[in-house]
């Protein structure tokens, strides 16, 4: 049994549903905030993941970043080195879709060159009557960016934990992958 600790950045817009997915899969779908508050830093989570089908766990250090831009500067300087990356949109904006290139090209000076796994997630699917952002030209976008892409809705139980699923079973292999590239040398 392996248990892997990852640093997952999460970042995208304000009021596009960050903190409340990161909530959501914190307290297994029992918290959902029916009052936002607008998060004014990096408000740090703690969950530890089993990886199904292997005996292997991630435990997530989820910095969970305020999107709007006067304090999304000052949450740079918690980004040191992300083992993970997770950029978040509301699917009922198509403005905070355009945006998610900007929130990669922020993340990604921090990674220090190294290639970190990521999602890209459409929230509020629940609201799919009011889509702005279609589904396949996300999916496309994000694979273009080396992403993969969820859509999720954090008020409904269920589909919040599956981008954190898809970025532990990434970090996993990536691990799986080190070990290897170690044995082969040895």
């Amino acid at each position: 049994m392996v248990k892997l600790r990852a640093r997952c950045v999460v970042v995208g817009d304000a009021a596009v549903g960050k903190s409340s997915l990161c909530q959501m899969f914190r307290s297994d779908g029992a918290v959902f905030q029916k009052n936002y508050t607008m998060n004014v830093g990096v408000e740090l989570l703690e969950k530890s993941v089993s990886i199904p089908d292997t005996s292997d766990a991630v435990e997530f250090y989820i910095y969970d970043s305020a999107g709007r831009e006067p304090f999304s500067d000052a949450c740079e300087n918690m980004w040191n080195q992300p083992s993970l990356m997770c950029v978040v949109f509301d699917i009922t904006s198509e403005a905070s879709f355009t945006s998610c290139s900007r929130w990669i090209d922020r993340v990604r000076p921090h990674c220090n060159g190294l290639q970190v796994p990521g999602v890209l997630v459409g929230n509020k699917s629940d609201l799919s009557s009011r889509r702005e952002v279609d589904a396949a030209a996300a999916q496309s976008w994000a694979q273009s960016q080396g992403l993969e892409y969820h859509e999720t809705s954090a008020k409904e139980i269920g589909q919040y934990e599956a981008p954190f699923l898809s970025l532990a079973r990434a970090f996993l292999s990536l691990y799986q992958d080190q070990i290897q590239i170690i044995q082969s040398l040895v």
